[in-house]
């Protein structure tokens, strides 16, 4: 970081402080507009800050409007930030005084022997361990925005206080919060929520909270995808399984999961044993393996399965296809020798670039490393971490560490995909795993004639199909190249005459593998074209008398632009290339 950039937001902790601090403003502006609301906790956040407060009801827009001019007062009156440390006793009965009772709690729960620190601007003082910037003037009040207000558990305990959480961003230019308010508001109009509703992509239920329903052409959508997914991993040599939904609670012991997953699992008895519906598809995995005897001559041995798997989400995460409790995972395992791991991984992120490559993903990369809750000695998390870093390395790739969020049998390479807007979603993982190969006692016979234990990496490229169809939903904005749509083509006859030709030109278009569908309401083509170009099609084929003459159809690509008339073979053929090229347009 050069000299110049340490005090601006390409500096992450300048930002994060900058944020923090701006969270303190708001909680001194509630205080002074709503001296009885009481106050949680306010930190910064990936994108901007939010403040926890406790009030009965959610606020209005109006009020929030209300709380940033009295954040910009705030900045402008330049108060200087002091901190200030007092003992256990003494900041108890500091915040009684006040009459904070989420503060005490904070304060009696922190460890023996903790500092205890405030900061104070001005009239307000709020328990903090900080840092902060030094004077609420240094923040630009004209570039505050409170986004949002929503309801929140207190310490994400569903049994305790629900609170409102007011969340807001703020940058050092006005034009920088203009910037990120207009990506806001196109991400609203790409909010795959409404354009799958728009599209008849997919629907949820209240009588299903967290299970999605996926309609024709969300059927459609997804089993295109699949395609893709079967033929890029025949192409580096994947094998398909499937593995049943439930398993018995003695396989999830002998995983580990049921120690470390039990509170995210459907468990059900069949028969007096317990059972639970799988949250992921390895220990299935491992029972494939250990089904038969293996030589080191069929290794690596890469094993993939799209499994429907089910995970308890508390009601107040589920969001969207985002956040399910039942979704398809495209999980793999390969099995190798300790000789093999640098190149298999290698192998994987390459893989994993032509994928993401296909959908015009970019991506950075993370390596998470031993979590407090884990299994295996350290020696051997080290071994496997240095060897996921010197993989990536030697392929040139950069990557950051994430400390302690490993799986709880290996570090990962965690892959998070920037979108066409510039947000990340974290999607493709390659976990690299020498435990589960040794409680299922997984061998392979080595070309020494004796038994081998193998190593295995856990890994997907989509995740969630359901979640990656949301994020693909929200990149293309409901446009899908040509290849995914659902519907590529429409065919719009412009009079009743034209009915019978556009039935025509639909049948050879479907017995040459396209999706097509005819317009035939009795509708003006121009309303036809609006709203199939609102349905995002690809190509509407626009039928007249002057095509039924000529054997032509007049071709229009949903951006607006007219290609003029052509034969039916000469479209199928340009729609053919787009579609085996895979082209993004």
């Amino acid at each position: 970081m050069s000299e110049e950039n340490l005090y601006t937001f390409e500096n992450e902790e300048y930002r994060k402080t900058y944020w923090h601090t701006c969270s303190h403003v708001l909680a001194q502006a509630m205080k002074r507009l709503h001296p009885e609301v009481k106050l949680a906790i306010g930190p910064s956040i990936d994108n901007g800050f939010y403040y926890d407060f406790d009030t009965p009801e959610p606020f209005t827009e109006g009020q929030l409007a209300e709380l940033e001019a009295e954040m910009r007062k705030i900045c402008k009156e330049k108060l200087k930030l002091e901190r200030f440390e007092l003992p256990r006793a003494e900041a108890v009965a500091f915040m009684e005084e006040k009459g904070e009772p989420f503060k005490v709690e904070l304060i009696n729960d922190l460890p023996e022997d903790a500092v205890i620190s405030f900061y104070k601007q001005g009239e307000f003082t709020d328990l903090c361990a900080g840092p902060h910037l030094d004077s609420t003037g240094r923040i630009k009040g004209n570039a505050i925005k409170l986004t949002a207000c929503n309801a929140a558990y207190w310490r994400g305990d569903s049994n305790r206080e629900t609170l409102q959480r007011i969340y807001g961003v703020a940058f050092p230019k006005k034009d920088e919060l203009d910037e990120y308010l207009a990506k806001i508001e196109e991400a609203k109009k790409r909010d795959h929520r409404r354009l799958g509703k728009e599209l008849g992509l997919f629907m949820l239920r209240d009588e299903g909270p967290g299970f999605p329903f996926f309609l024709p052409k969300g059927m459609t959508l997804k089993n295109t995808l699949l395609d893709y997914w079967r033929k890029v991993h025949k192409k580096y040599g994947y094998v398909e399984i499937s593995t049943p939904i439930m398993l018995n609670r003695q396989l999830w012991e002998r995983s580990g999961h049921w120690d470390h997953y039990k509170n995210n699992m459907y468990t059900t008895v069949i028969d007096e044993v317990d059972f639970a519906v799988k949250p992921m598809n390895c220990p299935g995995g491992m029972l494939v393996y250990a089904s038969e005897p293996h030589s080191y001559r069929e290794l690596p041995l890469r094993v993939g399965e799209i499994g429907l798997v089910h995970r308890h989400e508390l009601s107040g995460a589920l969001h969207g296809l985002f956040r399910v409790r039942c979704f398809n995972q495209d999980d793999a395992h390969v099995f190798m020798t300790r000789e093999q791991m640098q190149d298999v991984i290698q192998e994987t992120v390459r893989l994993f670039d032509e994928v993401y490559n296909v959908f015009g993903l970019s991506y950075t990369i993370e390596l998470s490393t031993m979590p407090e809750d884990h299994i295996g000695t350290v020696e051997e998390w080290e071994l496997n971490q240095d060897i996921l870093k010197a993989a990536i390395t030697a392929m040139g790739k950069d990557f950051v560490v994430n400390e302690g969020d490993g799986a709880f049998y290996g570090p990962k390479l965690d892959f998070h995909l920037a979108d066409s807007l510039g947000r990340t979603w974290q999607c493709g993982t390659i976990q690299l795993d020498s435990q589960l190969p040794e409680r299922f006692e997984l061998e392979y016979t080595g070309e020494d004639g004796q038994k081998h234990r193998p190593v295995m990496i856990h890994r997907v490229v989509l995740g969630s199909i359901e979640r990656f169809i949301g994020v693909i939903t929200e990149h293309f904005a409901g446009a899908f190249p040509a290849w995914l749509a659902p519907v590529q083509v429409k065919v719009l006859p412009v009079t009743d005459r034209a009915e019978e030709y556009a039935g025509e030109v639909s049948k050879k278009l479907d017995a040459q593998g396209f999706r097509v569908e005819v317009d035939g309401r009795n509708e003006k083509i121009g309303k036809k074209i609006r709203e199939a170009t609102l349905e995002k099609i690809p190509y509407m084929l626009v039928v007249g008398d002057r095509d039924m003459e000529n054997g032509t159809v007049s071709v229009r690509h949903r951006s607006g632009e007219d290609l003029g008339a052509m034969t039916l073979d000469q479209f199928a053929a340009l729609l053919g290339d787009e579609v085996k090229s895979m082209t993004i347009k």
